[in-house]
């Protein structure tokens, strides 16, 4: 009955920007944990933004610290990623996931490839 949908993937030149969106439904991200992980070829998959739950603060990996943004629209139930001076090294497949471990509910993936 849990549907996570992301959207915003597609092909950029190292520096420039993308902003990624999950829509939910059948689940309210405000009551869990929220997070984007990513997977790029012959590495393993790694989370890279995470809302630990409605009132705690938003963490980051170090490779997009600086650089990324997680943030949720409660009104509208979606969860974005905003992704700044990307880099041929941020090329992967990215997800959205949620639920009470972070990892309950997950989307179909939207390819971000960043060429140089």
């Amino acid at each position: 009955q849990v549907q996570l949908v992301e959207s915003g993937g597609g092909s950029v030149q190292a520096g420039g920007s993308l902003r990624l969106s999950c829509a939910a439904s059948g689940y309210r991200f405000r009551v869990g944990c929220s997070r984007w992980f990513r997977q790029a070829p012959g590495k393993e998959r790694e989370g890279v933004a995470t809302i630990p739950g409605e009132h705690w603060p938003p963490s980051y990996a170090d490779s997009v610290k600086g650089r990324f943004v997680i943030s949720l629209d409660n009104a509208k139930n979606t969860l974005f990623l905003q992704m700044n001076s990307l880099k041929p090294e941020d090329t992967a497949i990215y997800y959205c996931a949620a639920g009470p471990q972070c990892s309950d509910y997950w989307g179909q993936g939207t390819q971000v490839t960043v060429s140089s």
